[in-house]
């Protein structure tokens, strides 16, 4: 059984302070016609003492952004640049968000409360700040899937409908505005490295480097590599396993981002930032989530291609600090990483326990070959060949043989069908609020997706992480 997040205290920390003089620009949240909760995860708030809140308070701190006790006086736009689908762009930064506050959660960790929609910025150009509702509530169902399925995600804090008409070329307008807070461990993108590259800031560098360290720690790297000492070098190897980890997890969900730019990139491996997503219907490395990804460059079989590009871009800009030697030792290790952590979350979807590097890729292989014969989607296959259950045949059977099953004696596992998340059931959820402003098909869906991440478990972790 998965455990639930662990409860804790409020605990103000806007460690930020000490970078915001240069990391970004004080703004104000937009004035709303109207603040009404739509969606409030209590099981998250709970692991940073904000559960406690009744919906006038939550919506005057989340939908009016009041700060919170000891926190931040005034939201912060962060500044970053980026590659967008592999051209840089200096011209970019929090449009419409902001980082809000800060705090532990019950392990410790330093927490964001980071917002979409609340409004204009520096960085807007020329957008309107917004977010549609619709926006908000398709962010609510990948983030709760993906939790559901063992990936490093942004947790959808909340929602409020925030009363506005927006016109959008890709919806149909006008549509219903809200406002989003997403919980995240950090919100520093491979971007704000890139940023201070571009105007060759060597002392933010450093000042990055080391808050990054200090909030966010990982293992060292292995005692073979060179310059493992030097703060630089250390924080591109923790990055490059975490982006090897979050690759296979997308590849294990079956899971499309859509827009894997590096300023989309958190330097924690965590996931955030959904726009264009969707979950593969049947196993096809081509299948693209954007409309607007005409060469297929985030195409679901090139997402592990792309995040190694973006820990490159990373390991550019701590040229600033450090040698190409080490760093690019350690851009070397993505291969090796991302292979063992596909073996491990496959075999963990699977509900089988890993055998060994060689047995675990052939066994993955396999699996693969199965989808594209069968024409069945990821989520009905791991269901259905739970623990080797199933009466796999050929090269599969042989494949899953030696298998040891994990624990699936979850109630789950004996429904008649899998959870999943295919576009039509989004549409519907979402017809459902537009048309009846009926949110019963949402919140069942969220329960469902929560008793499903239940069933399977505590997610893996690579070794020699606590």
């Amino acid at each position: 059984m998965r455990s639930e997040p662990q409860p804790s205290e409020y605990r103000a920390d806007p460690a930020i302070a000490e970078l915001s003089d240069w990391i970004a620009s004080p703004v104000d949240a937009a004035d709303f016609p109207q603040t009404a909760v739509r969606f409030r995860n209590d099981r998250w708030a709970a692991s940073v003492g904000l559960d406690h809140l009744d919906d006038e308070t939550w919506a005057k701190h989340f939908g009016r952004f009041k700060p919170l006790d000891g926190n931040l006086p005034q939201p912060l736009a962060l500044k970053y640049h980026g590659h967008q689908f592999r051209v840089y762009n200096p011209e970019i930064g929090d449009g419409r968000g902001f980082l809000f506050a800060q705090m532990r959660d019950g392990n410790g960790r330093l927490m964001d409360l980071g917002t979409k929609g609340s409004g204009q910025t520096p960085f807007s150009r020329m957008g309107d700040g917004r977010l549609t509702l619709k926006g908000g509530v398709r962010e609510i169902l990948a983030t709760e899937m993906l939790e559901a399925l063992g990936a490093n995600t942004s947790k959808t804090f909340s929602i409020i409908e925030t009363g506005e008409k927006l016109h959008r070329e890709d919806e149909p307008s006008p549509a219903r505005s809200a406002v989003m807070v997403r919980l995240s461990h950090s919100h520093i993108r491979i971007g704000t490295f890139q940023r201070l590259l571009a105007h060759e800031e060597t002392e933010q560098m450093e000042a990055l480097v080391s808050y990054c360290l200090s909030h966010f720690p990982g293992p060292m790297p292995p005692d073979d590599a060179p310059g493992r000492d030097e703060p630089a070098v250390i924080l591109l190897h923790q990055v490059v396993e975490r982006m090897a980890d979050l690759a296979a997890s997308y590849m294990a969900a079956g899971f499309v981002h859509g827009v894997l730019n590096t300023d989309n990139m958190n330097i924690t491996g965590e996931s955030f930032d959904y726009g264009p997503w969707r979950w593969l219907p049947t196993w096809d490395p081509g299948f693209t989530a954007a409309y607007f990804d005409h060469s297929g460059l985030y195409a679901f079989g090139r997402q592990p291609e792309a995040l190694h590009w973006n820990c490159g871009q990373l390991a550019v800009a701590l040229r600033l600090l450090a040698d190409s030697e080490p760093l690019v030792a350690a851009m070397n290790r993505f291969g090796e990483l991302y292979m063992a952590a596909i073996a491990r979350r496959w075999c963990w979807r699977l509900g089988v326990e890993p055998r060994g590097s060689d047995t675990d890729t052939a066994l993955v292989g396999a699996c693969e070959q199965a989808m594209r014969d069968s024409k069945i989607g990821p989520d009905a296959f791991f269901f259905a060949h739970r623990g080797g259950r199933g009466d796999p045949a050929g090269e599969l059977a042989e494949a899953l043989s030696g298998y040891k099953p994990t624990d699936s004696s979850h109630e789950y596992w004996s429904d008649e069908a899998p959870q999943s998340m295919l576009i039509e059931e989004v549409e519907a959820i979402w017809s459902a609020i537009a048309d009846d402003d009926d949110w019963g098909p949402l919140q069942s869906k969220v329960a469902r997706l929560r008793r499903m991440g239940q069933a399977h478990g505590e997610p893996p972790k690579p070794s020699g992480h606590a």
